[in-house]
């Protein structure tokens, strides 16, 4: 057995809750869709109303793959680099040369770790703070998905109300595309459509939508 999160939205708040479910070892994507399927029939098992989509490249749903961080780019840079070369620490960064390396070598690169403390984000001359937490991540998330897919595109993702993401562990790292996935369902259904938020804008959005898990 294995638990993992499902992001929704309750209340005008992009929440989420962990489910147990039965989990199949293995890297072949046969096996993690076995897990998924599992993790989805978990959440059905709590509200018949569900309608979940997983969002990685392990998706069987075409929307959920076109979704994952994976494929998604802006300006030509994977949101991998972008996210990694855009720290500032007390001691160095931000440190743009990992722009031009393989993202697996970007997340890898060991002055991420001997820089000292991570004090904010520095992306096209702008500052992002590091709270709320996950608010650079989902920034970028969300305009790389503006950059590359039109309203109609993307509009599909409010036919869905749970969502997952089955490589995330909330015990080992903070972002997931579930949770960006959450809130772009939230701002199509607020809007009609993506606004252009300034970062400022952006920032107040995700401190007022964006909420804790629920145990």
């Amino acid at each position: 057995m294995a638990k993992r999160p499902a992001f929704f939205i309750q209340d005008g708040q992009v929440i989420s809750k962990l489910y147990s479910f039965e989990w199949f070892p293995g890297f072949a994507i046969s096996q993690k869709q076995k897990s998924i399927e599992s993790l989805h029939n978990a959440i059905a098992e709590t509200d018949m109303n569900a309608s979940p989509l997983e969002i990685s490249t392990k998706s069987t749903n075409a929307l959920g793959v076109k979704l994952s961080a994976f494929h998604l780019k802006l300006h030509n840079y994977t949101l991998e680099n972008i996210f990694q070369s855009a720290k500032v620490f007390e001691n160095g960064g931000p440190y743009l040369d990992l722009l031009e390396v393989l993202p697996k070598e970007a997340k890898r690169d060991t002055r991420l770790r001997n820089s000292g403390s991570l004090l904010s984000f520095r992306y096209q001359n702008e500052d992002f703070p590091i709270i709320p937490k996950t608010a650079f991540y989902d920034y970028i998330y969300i305009a790389a998905v503006k950059n590359m897919y039109s309203l109609d595109e993307i509009k599909p993702i409010t036919n869905y109300n749970y969502f997952t993401d089955i490589e995330f562990n909330p015990d080992k790292s903070i972002n997931t595309q579930a949770r960006t996935a959450s809130i772009l369902k939230l701002m199509i259904e607020d809007y009609g459509f993506l606004p252009d938020l300034s970062k400022e804008e952006f920032i107040q959005y995700h401190q007022k939508h964006v909420g804790l898990s629920l145990q």
